[in-house]
């Protein structure tokens, strides 16, 4: 019923809305190319919306590429009428993706430049989407743990950014850094939530 009645007064619906998507394979490792590509280009940018928008839409792309390699999900938001506390929840789910297991790239260092290549293979990567968006989107506000429900949302994604209704945007994954491994047990322990699609 609030519902309805902030509609008639006019107020602005705001939703946050975090993903959480689980790839596994032996092929999953060009994907983490992607994220920190995408990752460098934010920073550079200094959090301009725009920049943040088409990295989102480059990374929706290349997972909706991988789709074979999905192999867990899950989903989580609220919705909000006032901006403050939306941004509020969107800095705790920050924070609370930022410190999941292997989740912080290092940008900065230059160390083992010069050091022989030889890593292991990454075989699972978790990606984080968390996004603030004006309005309703029904393929985001809704399970996703299952393909085509996750199909939809990551294009609903994309066309969020080509509407200009994200107002934030952030991306973490794990592993962040080449060479680290995320390992079944570590995927059951710092990711609970994740259900098989």
């Amino acid at each position: 019923m609030s519902n309805i009645f902030n509609k008639m007064i006019g107020r602005t619906r705001y939703v946050v809305f975090r993903l959480f998507l689980h790839l596994g394979g032996g092929e999953v490792a060009p994907i983490l190319g992607v994220l920190n590509s995408v990752g460098r280009d934010a920073i550079d940018a200094d959090g301009d919306l725009e920049v943040l928008g088409e990295g989102l839409v480059e990374i929706s792309q290349t997972l909706l590429q991988y789709d074979e390699y999905w192999l867990s999900a899950a989903n989580e938001g609220d919705v909000f009428w006032a901006e403050g506390e939306a941004g509020d929840y969107v800095n705790e789910l920050f924070t609370d993706s930022a410190e999941r297991y292997l989740s912080e790239p290092d940008y900065s260092s230059d160390s083992g430049l010069n050091e022989p290549l030889s890593i292991p293979v990454t075989r699972n990567v978790i990606v984080m989407i968390t996004v603030a968006y004006e309005g309703e989107v029904p393929e985001l506000e809704t399970d996703l743990s299952n393909v085509q429900a996750l199909k939809e949302g990551l294009k609903a994604l994309i066309n969020l950014h080509y509407k200009n209704r994200l107002k934030a945007i952030q991306v973490h994954f794990s592993p962040a850094q080449l060479g680290d491994e995320l390992t079944s047990d570590q995927l059951l322990q710092y990711y609970p939530e994740l259900i098989p699609l």
